[in-house]
């Protein structure tokens, strides 16, 4: 008996042994022991009031860097009440998974003006993004959210398959349903003969008008696109969140290779005004009249002035106005919606505003113009209604603006005056004004993917083009498109969709960027108010820094590439 008692002692006493060895091992390999008498023996010579608040602090820093644990999504609503995902992402730090921050981007659908249908199409693609992030939760678990380009190739890679399977998705039902309606490029119309008013009295010249080149099809929206972009957000966002670093510095850090030493804010194009089809009155032209303050200014003064002048314009419109206050009527782009018959109303109404204010237009405030030219096309006439009734060619367009700008040599920007197609009459256009003002196209430009793929900027040629972040694309494509426009001399625009999220880190983009000017609508709407004030917290931030820049002036990009082109064709 006392020699299984005394068998039983060495053999604990053995483990005991093999288990200290062990762990002096496990801690020698990490360097343990020296940690410990580093920090034991900074603490008494600092003596902190917290003396293990100051022992975690050491310790933090040969802590392992955090690493993404899971990916979630879940279905929420955007600035219009509509379907869209947010994603969250959680990480692994420290030893505890915790949620470190989500992201919401705007969805776009591929037939925004089709009403019917639009709920559950948008229902169908927050479902679809939902799983797909749950497919790629366990794709992305162990990387950590400073490899961006890492991650944002491996979500191209999972979503180029979807691209194919939605192809083959459409081709399939094309077979099945050959009779069923679908759509079609615009048809070429055929030549008109147009009389015009030639040089000598009393003469008339028939001329021939040129057929206008067909709709591109639309390019298709995958269901489920979002949680591609949202998920790519959300990394730099975690990745910033992890460094305690803001969102605008980290995307600067990803696109430089060193920090700028100066920051200049985008200059804002704030809607003010709504004329387009959507209005009640004639006036088509006009989907957005925007303002835009001159160079010098701050975000805060520049809103200041938008903001006293649109209250002005209400207190115009209120006073004549027989169907209730003006400031009803509010569209999604958070701006007021007016009725117009004629082309010059809305910016005589902004001429008597400014003057009630004291501000000078074309030296205190510039203007903008959307025209929204892809949806004024009447292709059974081959012609864009401006005004209800009132048709024009390509080639009247341009005419009609060089007019207009001579007129009103305030606006400094036309945005998608002329639909994309219409190459031609962009590049009369551009030649014409180019020097004047810019001519910048948003829905007329290609998509962030297929610009990258392309990389030709010159489709239409145009002074620059509005980038946003929307479905599937990626930060790294973003920064990629930013260098692409750069490069060849244009001017970057980063802009909101017509349905916007709540999320505000537009505005941290836009300054990360280096966006020479920032489109996020109107002040009257909460979502779009949200991005204003983020944008006046980073001035803030910056002016505290010592590293807030301005912009010395507006300046025109010379474009060489259509500088020797003929202007507008005239007829006799």
């Amino acid at each position: 008996m006392s020699y299984r008692v005394t068998g039983d002692a060495a053999r604990k006493a053995r483990e005991r042994y093999e288990l200290k060895q062990a762990a002096a091992e496990f801690y020698r390999k990490r360097n343990v022991p020296e940690r410990l008498e580093e920090a034991l023996n900074s603490t008494f010579c600092l003596g902190p009031e917290d003396v293990y608040g100051h022992l975690a602090n050491y310790f933090a820093q040969f802590s392992m860097p955090p690493t993404i644990c899971q990916i979630r999504g879940r279905k929420v609503l955007d600035g219009s009440g509509e379907p869209t995902v947010e994603v969250e992402v959680s990480c692994t730090v420290k030893n505890s998974d915790k949620r470190i921050c989500s992201s919401v981007i705007s969805a776009v659908s591929e037939h925004p003006k089709a009403s019917e249908g639009l709920e559950q199409e948008r229902n169908h693609s927050a479902d679809t993004a939902i799983q797909w992030l749950t497919d790629l939760s366990p794709l992305l678990k162990g990387m950590s959210p400073n490899e961006q380009h890492n991650i944002d190739q491996l979500l191209s890679d999972f979503y180029q398959p979807k691209i194919e399977e939605e192809k083959a998705r459409r081709q399939m039902e094309r077979e099945a349903s050959p009779m069923a309606i679908e759509p079609v490029p615009s048809p070429v119309t055929s030549p008109a003969l147009v009389k015009k008013k030639g040089s000598g009295k009393g003469k008339k010249a028939v001329v021939m008008e040129k057929p206008i080149p067909p709709e591109e099809a639309p390019e298709p929206v995958v269901p489920g696109s979002p949680a591609i972009g949202a998920l790519s957000l959300a990394v730099a966002k975690a990745s910033s969140v992890l460094g305690k670093t803001p969102l605008y510095l980290h995307i600067a850090a990803l696109r430089n290779e060193k920090l700028p030493s100066e920051f200049i804010m985008p200059t804002p194009m704030i809607s003010v005004l709504s004329c387009g089809k959507s209005s009640p009155g004639k006036l088509n032209l006009m989907k957005e009249v925007l303002v835009i303050p001159p160079t010098g200014l701050t975000v805060q003064q520049s809103l200041d002035m938008a903001l006293m002048l649109q209250n002005q314009i209400v207190k115009q419109i209120n006073s004549i106005s027989k169907t209730g206050p003006a400031i009803k009527n509010v569209t999604p782009l958070g701006c007021m919606l007016i009725g117009g018959d004629r082309i010059e109303q809305p910016l005589d109404l902004i001429c008597e505003a400014c003057q009630h204010v004291g501000l000078e237009l074309g030296r205190n405030l510039y203007l903008a113009i959307n025209c929204a030219a892809h949806e004024l096309m009447d292709y059974n006439k081959a012609k864009y209604e401006a005004l209800s009734g009132t048709f024009k060619s390509p080639d009247e367009m341009v005419d009609l603006y060089v007019d207009l700008i001579n007129r009103q040599p305030a606006i400094l920007a036309l945005l998608d005056p002329l639909r994309k197609e219409d190459a031609a009459q962009w590049e009369s256009l551009t030649k014409a004004l180019g020097s004047k003002c810019f001519l910048f196209a948003d829905a007329a430009s290609k998509p962030v993917c297929k610009l990258l793929e392309s990389a030709d900027i010159h489709n239409p040629p145009c002074s620059g083009t509005v980038i946003k972040h929307t479905n599937e694309t990626t930060v790294s494509q973003l920064l990629g498109s930013f260098k692409l426009i750069e490069g060849e001399n244009r001017v970057t625009i980063l802009g909101c969709p017509c349905e916007e999220s709540v999320d505000d880190s537009i505005a941290d983009l836009a300054v990360g960027l280096g966006a020479r000017f920032v489109k996020l609508g109107g002040l009257l709407r909460g979502e779009r108010s949200s991005k204003y004030n983020r944008l006046l917290a980073i001035e803030d931030e910056l002016t505290q820094a010592g590293t807030l820049g301005f912009w010395t002036k507006h300046e025109f990009p010379i474009l060489s590439d259509v500088e020797n082109l003929p202007g507008p064709e005239e007829v006799e």
